[in-house]
């Protein structure tokens, strides 16, 4: 029986221009992980500021500290994933997706989806390897490499770390998730960019600052 769920939780174009995926393509433990939903809404809307940025601190601390954030060299990083840095079966892939193939023998599938003049489009796409779910590639649709991310912790279970990086090696953000219904999501210099929680994100003094409609 098939177990593979797709969520795609998607942060594009509103965490620093990069995809997220890692919510996502991964085994069902949705009914596995407790979700306090009222509990942290209302940690972070009422709690004082000074708790705030102690748990952005603490969170930090826990992504980039001991230099555990970096970028990498692009001569590395091309040699470490060469083999992923263009997919060859990019036309397959496209066609699977668009209609609404989810999964192949060994990859996991997702798409990104916009409308054009009246159409809707596939302007880019996630795989993730059934035999490495700690990584996720994400290609345009020509099948060129566009972002990847490292998944660390006991993934698909919560809580676990994505760290985003594009193809040239350059980190492009790091995100704890918590769980399934919040993220705090920290740009690549270890600024704090916001917390999401469920479709809404909020800034350190818990402002609401962005929205999302695929949660």
């Amino acid at each position: 029986m098939k177990k593979i769920l797709i969520l795609l939780l998607l942060i594009i174009f509103v965490n620093g221009g990069n995809y997220s995926y890692a919510n996502e393509t991964a085994q069902d433990v949705q009914e596995e992980t407790p979700v306090l939903e009222a509990s942290i809404q209302y940690d972070w809307l009422n709690i004082e500021q000074a708790q705030r940025d102690a748990k952005i601190l603490y969170f930090h601390e826990r992504l980039f500290g001991d230099g555990k954030a970096v970028n990498m060299k692009r001569k590395e990083f091309r040699k470490t994933y060469k083999n992923f840095l263009k997919d060859e079966k990019y036309k397959t892939h496209y066609r699977l997706i668009v209609n609404g193939v989810q999964e192949t023998k060994d990859f996991n599938l997702s798409g990104f989806f916009k409308n054009y003049k009246s159409n809707v489009i596939l302007y880019s796409y996630a795989m993730q390897p059934k035999n490495d779910l700690k990584h996720i590639y994400y290609y345009t649709a020509f099948g060129s490499l566009a972002y990847m991310d490292i998944l660390e912790g006991d993934y698909p279970n919560f809580p676990y770390i994505s760290r985003q990086y594009r193809a040239n090696g350059q980190l492009a953000g790091v995100i704890y998730f918590e769980n399934h219904d919040l993220q705090y999501v920290y740009k690549p210099n270890g600024e704090f960019k916001g917390l999401w929680f469920k479709d809404k994100m909020y800034d350190r003094k818990a402002k609401e600052i962005l929205s999302r409609s695929n949660w």
